[in-house]
């Protein structure tokens, strides 16, 4: 998945959207959101600045230019993320391979949602103190 792709379905995520939503308030089919987000096709340039407009980000955020979400350090989670991955010899498909998930114990399970929920509820504090 290319870092557009990736931004695209992280902020249509964001917006609760389905890729059928985002496609019809965009104009385009479905099947051409899945492309682009699965890093099979690029949009056009027209396409993209859209795209960029009807979620609030930048194109070269988009693009991969700029992490204008981020300004404060300038790092942008998704790619850290994604970083982390790779620094791990795992492919973007193999963080979401059903099997490797299926192999965890029940107890792993809950740890692992423990955690994650640690981590995101601390940044979405961090976020909410940020705007007061």
């Amino acid at each position: 998945m290319s870092t557009l792709g990736i931004r695209i379905k992280s902020l249509r995520n964001e917006y609760d959207l389905s890729q059928i939503q985002l496609a019809k308030a965009l104009g385009i089919s479905n099947v051409q959101l899945s492309r682009y987000e699965s890093g099979d096709r690029k949009p056009d340039p027209e396409t993209l600045l859209l795209i960029a407009d009807f979620l609030d980000v930048s194109t070269d955020y988009l693009l991969g230019r700029a992490a204008s979400d981020y300004p404060e350090n300038n790092v942008d989670p998704i790619v850290e993320i994604d970083k982390i991955i790779k620094e791990k010899g795992m492919e973007q498909a193999a963080f979401y391979d059903i099997e490797r998930w299926k192999a965890l114990s029940p107890e792993e399970i809950k740890e692992l949602e423990s955690y994650f929920m640690y981590v995101t509820d601390k940044a979405k504090k961090k976020k909410e103190e940020e705007k007061s």
